[in-house]
């Protein structure tokens, strides 16, 4: 059945309109539905939302108005129509004309979506001399132009550029310049922002209100952040499993959503300022997504050891990385990723490390670990002088450590069942005999939420939280005391997120793990950390108590960060934060640079600030 939802005006003809949209794939020699049965409009100028977790068909919607898909192993049914002109009936040559030209995307990663081996200004170029009779020089004139519209500094020097050269936020913002260069009647964003850090985010945001208040075109927003949604969308359609379950203007959908996923979804979002001044982590609530009832869990009970040594004691740490040019390869510069840190992490606690992408918190987790070896500085953990460690030492202290990184897919093994990925650790140390390890990971498996009976499965038979949860229970064969979790639930959906976090939350509660939490996440870091520690270039410009800095933030790049976070209130749609475009700074360094000697200031107990 088609979904029922709110159309535009009679006499305004949509710029998109879709009706009963089926798309299916040749699987096994059988046709699979993922799209079932979906309807929409996108009316002039409005801006309208797709939201849902991955796999339910929202991506391979907008592949499917592009006709992007391949047409040997896939079918679309239904009717797609841009400003009143059939789509799934014209000929492969003139649905070329209308991409790129009078529908522009922008994919989730820029970086796979541009060409390493053309310069931005040429790839840019590349659109208005396919769709126009413009000269080259009028081409370049016309790129440096947008480029200058989407906030590129010094625009006319960074034509001839290669993709390589620019950060992440910046590549975003080449591609949305390369697709506004034919002014297109719709632009359909495919995840522009999930890749990138909170303030990269804001400013992606911002530009794309601005661009779309000058040039008057529509915009089909695909994401699972509902954040993201309540400050863009007009309208929101919420997906599941393929099918469009609900939809209607975004207030309506955020205030009085009627669909259990929906509310599940709005449920599992962190609001950033919602812990006001608890001193605990507080667990996400359990939603049951057939009926959307909502199951608040027990509050997090102390789990830090007060008083005690810390079981993670890091002194200056400094970690630099040589630069060498020239034919003899000499030394001519340094990155300084990590420069005199210093924290304690103790029994049962959460220290969150949180910044943006290059400012060093993973390197920092690295370094702490030794599977970077750092410059200089003091580390100890339980009892292990980590700096002074042979390699059978440190093979020892590793017990006492583990990591869980970011992407679990590319920490599993393809080629190895999850029950081996799982017992290889216990194994290697010699901490028993097969059936030991085997009856241990069972166990493990079971208290991250898995069954037993998955252990002969592979990785890629595994959703994305699933495989994080292996990780963690890989992790944890070892009885560490710290877990170093970089980036771990970053590139999870909403509601696996929420999963996961808890699931940490809960092995901390029983097991009185410490962790060390590495995240640009403001939200879910101030739901689950006991103090933070934010980073920038490299040094710690401020830490304290959780409540502490999320009440009262001192330092500017602190305050930066928790503007830039999205707040899932509707009200909020329109207001851009005029934030300060700028490239990141770089911590690459001359060979005689002596850094400066830092002064901190105590705000109030336990918060410290740098003092400028």
């Amino acid at each position: 059945m088609a979904l029922a939802q709110t159309l535009p005006l009679a006499d305004e003809q949509p710029v998109l309109s879709v009706e009963n949209l089926t798309t299916s794939f040749l699987v096994d020699g059988e046709w699979k539905e993922v799209v079932r049965d979906v309807s929409f409009t996108v009316a002039p100028g409005e801006t309208v939302a797709i939201v849902g977790e991955s796999g339910s068909g929202k991506s391979v919607t907008s592949l499917s108005v592009m006709r992007l898909l391949q047409p040997d192993t896939s079918r679309i049914g239904g009717r797609i129509a841009l400003s009143g002109r059939e789509l799934l009936s014209l000929p492969e040559h003139e649905m070329r004309k209308v991409r790129g030209n009078e529908i522009a995307m922008i994919f989730q990663e820029p970086m796979t979506s541009l060409n390493p081996l053309f310069t931005i200004g040429d790839q840019i170029s590349e659109a208005l001399l396919a769709h126009s009779s413009m000269s080259a020089a009028d081409a370049r004139l016309e790129t440096i132009r947008l480029l200058e519209k989407v906030r590129i500094p010094s625009a006319a020097s960074r034509f001839d550029e290669y993709p390589h050269r620019f950060s992440g936020g910046m590549r975003q913002r080449v591609m949305i310049a390369m697709a506004l260069a034919t002014k297109p009647k719709l632009l359909i964003a495919d995840e522009p922002t999930t890749a990138l850090d909170v303030t990269i985010q804001g400013q992606i945001l911002d530009l794309i209100k601005t661009l779309q208040d000058e040039e008057g075109m529509s915009v089909l927003f695909i994401t699972h952040d509902m954040g993201v949604v309540a400050e863009v969308a007009d309208r929101t359609i919420v997906m599941y499993r393929g099918e469009g379950v609900e939809s209607g203007p975004t207030e309506e959908i955020f205030h009085r959503g009627r669909h259990p996923y929906t509310r599940a979804l709005l449920s599992a979002v962190p609001r950033l300022g919602s812990m006001g001044d608890r001193k605990l982590p507080l667990r996400f609530p359990s939603i049951d997504i057939g009926t959307g009832e909502q199951f608040e869990l027990q509050d997090v009970t102390d789990t830090v050891a007060k008083g005690k040594t810390p079981i993670l004691d890091v002194r200056d740490l400094t970690t630099r990385f040589d630069i060498h040019t020239g034919l003899l390869g000499r030394k001519s510069g340094a990155v300084h990723a990590v420069e005199k840190v210093s924290f304690q992490v103790f029994e049962g606690e959460t220290l969150a490390l949180v910044g943006e992408s290059g400012c060093g918190k993973s390197t920092t987790g690295r370094s702490v670990t030794r599977l970077i070896n750092p410059t200089s500085g003091n580390v100890t953990i339980d009892g292990y002088n980590v700096m002074q460690l042979d390699k059978t030492s440190l093979r020892a202290m590793r017990r006492s450590i583990q990591m869980v990184f970011q992407d679990p897919f590319a920490s599993l093994n393809p080629r190895m069942s999850i029950g081996s990925a799982v017992m290889e650790p216990y194994l290697e140390h010699k901490l028993g005999t097969k059936n030991q390890a085997r009856e241990k990971a069972a166990d493990l498996l079971v208290k991250v939420g898995l069954s037993p009976d998955m252990m002969r499965r592979f990785p890629h038979e595994f959703s994305g939280g699933q495989r994080q949860r292996i990780a963690i229970a890989r992790a944890l064969m070892l009885d560490p005391k710290v877990i170093v979790a970089d980036e771990a639930v970053s590139a999870l959906d909403v509601s696996i997120k929420a999963q996961v976090c808890n699931l940490l939350l809960d092995l901390q509660q029983s097991l009185k793990l410490a962790y060390l939490f590495i995240s640009h996440d403001m939200a879910v870091v101030e739901r689950v950390s006991h103090r933070v520690a934010v980073m920038y270039l490299g040094e710690i410009v401020e830490i304290g108590p959780r409540a502490a800095v999320f009440e009262n933030p001192q330092h500017p790049y602190t305050k930066k960060l928790m503007a830039a976070v999205p707040i899932p209130d509707p009200s909020r749609r329109g207001i851009k934060r005029n934030m300060v475009i700028e490239e990141i700074k770089s911590p690459i360094r001359p060979v005689d640079y002596i850094p400066p000697v830092r002064e901190y200031r105590e705000v109030s107990s336990g918060h410290l600030v740098q003092v400028a």
